[in-house]
């Protein structure tokens, strides 16, 4: 389809922002919009500029016959600390206090408007590492994995504690709970992992690191490599860490059960931004 330049930067841009991090060669947009590469090139110079001055993202150009462009969300400092602060102001309510010192949080990642901008956040941080696939354990770190497997424009693995008839063969294993001490299983469908592949392990509440601790021992039996970890909330009273490298937005500080007092703040984030 033949269009004019004003709609070829329209198009293009929708054309990126709905698949980021996906390499999309030249002669694509070329061909698509019946123009040369040189017109193209320009408007991509538009785009990029564009998006690095409202802290979208940038466009990154790879050169040679494999080359093309790519998408790449990003979010500026400023941004990430507004979405931060807001967490922070939600999650000290007294009236999100459960027993055990866990904090209410189903509607926050049930919220796809926050959701989406933790998302973009955890793909900022995560943009220039090797990504194949996002990792969590049923339930609740489900919406934060699909969160940032959208902006990263990859799928997601979820890992179960019984297993799915309908998931085929299982791999299984045995881990330790970081805060309980006690014994547990979680389980991943053979057909879900490929052999070597690059994986960001995400959980939406940390204590010890028991469970993320247990996704990684999981993630070896399939000869895969830690990417990275990534935490919405940790607590700070845990008395061993099973976990040292991982990114968290937020970090729960303090409970005061019986004065219905939360205290949170800002967790080690901002030294990836």
């Amino acid at each position: 389809m033949k269009l004019r330049r004003s709609g070829r930067l329209v198009d293009m841009t929708h054309y990126l922002l709905e698949r980021p991090h996906h390499l999309i060669p030249l002669t694509f947009f070329a061909e698509r919009y019946e123009s040369a590469k040189s017109s193209i090139s320009e408007d991509l110079t538009i785009i990029k500029q564009t998006f690095e001055q409202q802290g979208i993202g940038t466009v990154r150009t790879l050169p040679g016959a494999a080359g093309g462009v790519q998408y790449i969300p990003k979010m500026t400092a400023e941004e990430a600390e507004e979405v931060v602060s807001y967490l922070c102001e939600q999650l000290s309510r007294p009236d999100r206090l459960l027993p055990g010192g866990y904090l209410y949080m189903t509607d926050i990642l049930g919220d796809p408007r926050i959701m989406n901008k933790i998302g973009r956040l955890y793909a900022s941080i995560f943009a220039d590492r090797p990504v194949d696939v996002v990792m969590t354990i049923a339930t609740n770190g489900i919406p934060l994995a699909y969160a940032i497997a959208n902006f990263l424009h990859v799928p997601v693995v979820i890992v179960r504690h019984d297993n799915k008839v309908t998931e085929g063969p299982m791999v299984s294993i045995n881990y330790v709970s970081g805060s309980s001490r006690r014994i547990q299983t979680m389980v991943l469908s053979k057909r879900s992992l490929a052999e070597g592949s690059n994986v960001l392990i995400v959980d939406d509440f940390m204590k010890a690191g028991g469970t993320v601790n247990g996704m990684v021992s999981l993630l070896q039996e399939f000869n895969g490599n830690v990417s990275g970890i990534g935490v919405l909330v940790e607590s700070e009273e845990a008395k061993e860490r099973l976990v040292d490298e991982y990114i968290s937005l937020v970090k729960l500080s303090a409970v005061d059960i019986k004065e219905k007092r939360i205290a949170v703040k800002e967790g080690n984030y901002k030294a990836f931004v």
